[in-house]
């Protein structure tokens, strides 16, 4: 079967499956990593499939559409973020008034947490794979293969919300999670046999980069992530020690200008027995010869730090969120100052370098307790550090708890981004409005990156370690300029949040508040 699989034009280098979709002000643009996993596994299958990342590629609707003509596909993949998801189906629609017998099916977090209500937005979408959807889009697509898409078939596709030919939107049960993750081929070979790599690249990670994940679902409860509560769940699930070291070697052979390799697992250190065997693999077998980063919890010990760095662990990527402890307690961080201090000690001795994540407006975010995060961060003082304001999406127990208080300001999902689709938030709690979040992260980049000892440490870097130059360099160029300007004006602060074209550089028609049937404020 012709299957397009495509990363939907919307902003230029928008992050769709970013844990916090937006554009970044360090320039950083994510793979669209999940649909390339799916895309292999359908691959793998007998499917021919064409993918396209429109954000990567500055691509609009129509110029996709132009671009797939020859190609006559039968069914079609968009993934989805809560920011964009009006324009995602709106391209959805675009696509099947192009190719009317295209079966249009939607995936992502956000689709995973409404798949009901994102159906109702267009009758032109055909369906939604929630979940994990690898599984689903492959059943999904062998029985549309055989022209088996009566309501009766598709009723049996586990993890598919569909609409039946009467109109009626059918939820079918879930799926279970995949178990095996061997069985999903490399994504590295998918990103070699239909992307250019050269757009993607992470402000805190050498260029260019490589994208994988170990493993699937994150054992912790923190109350905003996304990831494990609408796609991949709290069980994790592990690929085989010996077939990462296999993609370690694949990359290393297939890519000759990749400077590094990025983990993407939720929390790779979750299993630090893991994370030492892995280590003490790759060093056996050369597979330490890229270097490595990684998603971290701040609880490593030294001793398996020590190791990581000797199998060519370079970062860790942590999300700290908080300077106060009861903050992280009302999260479910399950960590301590203590610790945090104490981890990022012991990483800079084992030389690995740290970006923190810090995230405001958290369940009893004050003045006062701003004021000691970014005190925590100087402090700390990590390679990079990351400063935004809460993001509470669709499917999490942070969206339930704010909504139950009633301090979402909007349900217009546009507006969970600035005009430019910086970070925005539509959270206000009584004692800080979505403005002050979004203006303390503004304060607090300024404050950690233009203190003179910092620059300094990065002038010194630059020179110690020229593979750090460049990267340095080119977030750098990108970052400035919102270093040096005043705090962008939220865009929940308006009244519409339609001005912006849906679907990127094209600029076709914004979809209206009538045409998705979502009020707005």
């Amino acid at each position: 079967m012709k299957i397009l699989a495509l990363n939907p034009p919307f902003l230029p280098k928008y992050s769709r499956e970013s844990r916090s979709p937006a554009v970044t002000k360090s320039g950083t643009l994510y793979y669209p990593m999940w649909l390339c996993y799916a895309v292999g596994h359908l691959e793998k299958s007998g499917h021919e499939v064409r993918l396209i990342d429109a954000p990567a590629a500055g691509l609009s609707a129509e110029q996709v559409i132009d671009a797939v003509r020859d190609f006559q596909p039968e069914m079609a993949i968009l993934d989805t973020s809560t920011p964009s998801i009006y324009c995602d189906v709106e391209v959805g629609a675009a696509l099947k008034s192009a190719f009317p017998d295209i079966f249009i099916t939607l995936v992502g977090v956000h689709v995973s947490a409404l798949p009901e209500e994102t159906l109702s937005l267009s009758d032109r979408i055909d369906a939604v794979a929630f979940g994990e959807y690898d599984e689903t889009l492959l059943e999904l697509a062998d029985k549309l293969s055989v022209n088996a898409s009566d309501d009766e078939s598709l009723a049996n596709v586990r993890g598919l919300a569909f609409r039946s030919r009467a109109g009626k939107i059918v939820r079918n049960e879930a799926r279970p999670f995949i178990d095996d993750l061997d069985i999903i081929p490399f994504v590295s070979r998918v990103y070699q046999n239909h992307l250019d790599i050269t757009p993607y690249f992470y402000g805190h990670s050498r260029h260019p980069i490589v994208v994988v994940v170990t493993g699937r679902g994150c054992p912790f409860q923190c109350t905003y992530c996304v990831q494990p509560q609408t796609m991949h769940g709290h069980r994790y699930r592990k690929r085989s020690i010996e077939s990462i070291v296999q993609e370690f070697l694949y990359i290393r052979n297939n890519f000759p200008d990749v400077q590094e390799i990025m983990v993407e697992d939720d929390t790779l250190t979750a299993d630090r027995k893991r994370c030492r065997a892995l280590a003490e693999a790759l060093i056996a077998t050369g597979g330490n010869k890229i270097p490595w980063s990684a998603n971290s919890r701040a609880d490593v010990d030294y001793e398996t730090m020590r190791l990581m760095r000797k199998a060519g662990c370079r970062l860790f990527c942590v999300g700290f969120e908080s300077g106060e402890q009861a903050i992280l307690d009302n999260i479910n961080k399950s960590i301590t100052l203590e610790k945090i201090t104490a981890f990022t000690r012991d990483a800079k001795r084992a030389g690995i370098l740290v970006h923190g994540c810090f995230m405001v407006g958290n369940r009893g975010e004050t003045k006062e307790t701003l004021a000691k995060t970014l005190k925590f961060a100087k402090e700390l003082n990590p390679d990079t550090a990351q400063f935004y304001p809460i993001m509470v999406y669709p499917g999490t127990s942070d969206y339930e708890y704010f909504d139950e208080k009633g301090w979402i300001v909007s349900r217009d999902y546009r507006k969970w981004l600035t005009d430019e689709g910086l970070h925005s938030s539509v959270v206000s709690n009584p004692d800080l409005t979505y403005e002050e979040l979004v203006a303390f992260c503004d304060r607090a980049r300024r404050e950690f990156y233009l203190r003179p000892s910092y620059m300094f440490e990065k002038f010194k870097q630059m020179v110690t370690h020229p593979p750090e130059a460049k990267r340095i360099m080119k977030a750098g160029f990108t970052f400035c300029k919102y270093l040096m300007q005043p705090s962008i004006k939220n865009r929940a602060s308006k009244s519409s949040g339609s001005a912006r074209p849906c679907c990127g550089s094209g600029g076709s028609k914004p979809v209206t508040e009538a045409e998705t049937k979502i009020s707005g404020d």
